[in-house]
C-alpha cells in the first residue's frame, strides 16, 4: 500500500480563496473592471451609481444575456428607496452609460427591466487603454533601469 500525500486545504485554495475564504467566494462573486472604479467620478458616477451598476452586474454572468435585477431588490440591498434607484438608472442612461431595455411578459405585462452595459463599457473603453499604456511604460522602464549598465567611479591606481 502506497501513502497518499496529504494536501493541505490552503494549497489547494484559488488565488482568491486565499483572500476573501472559500466560503465568501462560493457564496457567490462579481467581476467589475478595476478602471471603472479608478475613473468613477471622471465617469460622473456618484457612490450610489456605482454601487447600482455593482448590483446589476451581479446578475450578468454570460455576454449575451443582459441582466435584469428589480429596482426594488436593488434598493433593498443598498439601503434606498427604488425611487432613488430609478433616478439614478434613469441619470446614467441620460449619460449614455446603461440603456434600460423594457421586457414584457407573454401575457402583456411588463417585467423588470434588463440593463445594456455597452455606453459604460466604451466610455470607459479610453481609460483603460490610458491605464494599460501607463503600465506597458512602468514596465519598459523598470526593464531599461534594470539593464541599464552602470558606471564605475574611476579608480586611480597607485603605481
Amino acid at each position: 500500500m502506497s501513502a497518499v500525500p496529504v494536501v493541505k486545504s490552503q494549497q489547494t485554495l484559488k488565488a482568491n480563496e486565499k483572500k476573501w475564504s472559500k466560503t465568501l467566494m462560493d457564496a457567490g462573486w462579481t467581476a467589475l473592471p478595476s478602471v471603472i472604479l479608478d475613473r468613477q467620478q471622471a465617469l460622473g458616477l456618484s457612490a450610489v451609481d456605482l454601487n447600482i451598476l455593482l448590483h446589476i452586474a451581479k446578475h450578468w454572468w454570460e455576454a449575451d444575456n443582459l441582466p435584469f435585477p428589480g429596482k426594488k431588490s436593488i434598493a433593498a440591498c443598498i439601503g434606498v428607496t427604488p425611487r432613488t434607484v430609478q433616478r439614478r438608472i434613469a441619470a446614467m442612461e441620460a449619460g449614455g452609460l446603461i440603456k434600460r431595455i423594457v421586457r414584457k411578459s407573454s401575457l402583456g405585462g411588463q417585467k423588470t427591466n434588463a440593463y445594456d452595459f455597452a455606453g459604460l463599457i466604451e466610455g470607459v473603453t479610453p481609460y483603460a487603454e490610458e491605464a494599460i499604456k501607463a503600465k506597458e511604460e512602468a514596465r519598459e522602464e523598470k526593464r531599461a533601469r534594470l539593464t541599464r549598465k552602470r558606471l564605475l567611479p574611476q579608480m586611480k591606481i597607485a603605481k
